[in-house]
């Protein structure tokens, strides 16, 4: 059964949605101190880590809601997808920490930090929208912070192109060519988040605008 007006029949969803766009934010702050205090690394990867368990955690505990539950505020296909969504930007974050452990990188390549500093702004941003989600006097407020998320997503783009460009300039040895193209791997995984956040903003922004 789904309510076409949001009334509060079920807050528990979001305040786990809220939750998790909250642990989102944590784990893209994290990563932002991995990459700009390259120090600790192991500590600061296995914060990352411990995390992204705790993303689980929350993907698990909204999952399971949502079988207990008869009443929902919203589609449970849109419940899913937004569960989903968030689930993967943590993963992508966490993926991205975890192979700078794993290849040993020894120094991230400067677009990686700018990367991470745009994610955790949209993830900053997520976690101030997503307490209004059954709100559909606040579909205004959710539309900006959208825009303001796929703008930050624009950037990103952006600085990952230009990685693309010169990510194998001056390389002329094997090592260099590993290196390089470990390089380009964890850029991408780390563009992906950003990509994910832009999902995230647009599902938030769909389900108002499908129950308005």
């Amino acid at each position: 059964m789904v309510l076409s007006k949001f009334m509060p029949t079920n807050p528990k969803f979001s305040q786990k949605f809220a939750e998790a766009a909250r642990n989102a934010h944590a784990t893209a702050t994290a990563l932002v101190d991995l990459l700009e205090n390259y120090t600790d690394v192991d500590a600061k990867v296995q914060k990352v880590r411990d995390l992204e368990h705790e993303g689980d955690r929350l993907t698990g505990e909204i999952t399971n809601l949502l079988a207990e539950s008869f009443i929902v505020p919203f589609d449970r296909e849109d419940i899913i997808s937004l569960n989903n969504e968030l689930d993967d930007l943590v993963d992508d974050m966490e993926d991205a920490a975890r192979k700078l452990s794993l290849y040993g990188v020894e120094k991230p390549l400067p677009q990686m930090a700018q990367l991470a500093r745009i994610v955790e702004q949209q993830c900053a941003l997520l976690a101030q929208g997503m307490p209004l989600i059954e709100n559909k006097a606040q579909l205004g407020e959710l539309a900006r912070i959208a825009r303001e998320i796929r703008a930050l997503e624009d950037q990103g783009d952006t600085i990952s192109d230009e990685v693309q460009r010169t990510l194998y300039d001056g390389v002329n040895d094997v090592p260099g060519m590993i290196r390089a193209m470990r390089g380009g791997e964890i850029v991408a995984l780390i563009e992906n988040a950003s990509d994910q956040a832009q999902r995230v903003a647009k599902t938030v922004e769909s389900i108002l605008l499908k129950n308005a």
